[in-house]
């Protein structure tokens, strides 16, 4: 008796955890799409170099952004609690980060790219035996976020303090929203990854 409670309670653990993740991905997406809507706006004034290229990566988003609020009812999921954050948040880091020019503009990509990018790879870990569909999906968008990181990791010239900084704050800001958005799950699947891989 007591190890089908206890298998009945990992089971609604994951569950729930599973539906945290397609919140917190919906939220980064939707997030991103404001980022690089408002640097677009920006960039059409200063930096029209960029916009073909942030145009491009404001449709990747739109595309996942739809694959994951797709992906809600199955799991019992709904839009993230703090969305406001995500949004107005978004916009203001990419309208700032845009202010500060082209590499403002990378910088604040391969930032938040690169937080993505760890986070997918740690789901995907908690996925793949529990939510194979789920895996799927973020599988076919991986390598487009990829895509982003380095096309942006190729543009930064710049490796002032500054900019370094602008970086890791960015990033932390991203780690401390998915935390958030998941109600620390995203903490336990790094975890988890870690340990496997020793």
């Amino acid at each position: 008796m007591l190890q089908v409670d206890i298998q009945g309670e990992k089971t609604v653990r994951d569950a729930l955890t599973i539906a945290r993740i397609v919140r917190v991905n919906h939220a980064g997406e939707f997030g991103a799409i404001r980022i690089y809507s408002a640097q677009i706006v920006v960039s059409r004034w200063f930096w029209p170099d960029c916009v073909p290229a942030l145009s491009e990566m404001l449709e990747d988003e739109r595309r996942h952004c739809i694959l994951f609020r797709d992906a809600m009812p199955a799991r019992k999921s709904r839009p993230c609690r703090v969305m406001q954050f995500w949004s107005y948040g978004g916009w203001w880091l990419g309208f700032l980060t845009a202010l500060l020019g082209r590499q403002g503009i990378w910088a604040c990509t391969a930032a938040v790219e690169a937080a993505v990018h760890r986070h997918l790879d740690d789901q995907l870990h908690f996925l793949n035996a529990r939510d194979p569909e789920l895996a799927a999906i973020i599988l076919s968008i991986r390598d487009e976020e990829i895509a982003h990181l380095r096309h942006a990791e190729d543009r930064l010239v710049s490796r002032s303090v500054a900019f370094r900084v602008l970086k890791a704050a960015i990033s932390m800001a991203t780690d401390c929203l998915i935390w958030l958005s998941t109600w620390g799950d995203s903490t336990r699947m790094a975890r988890a990854l870690k340990a496997d891989s020793r």
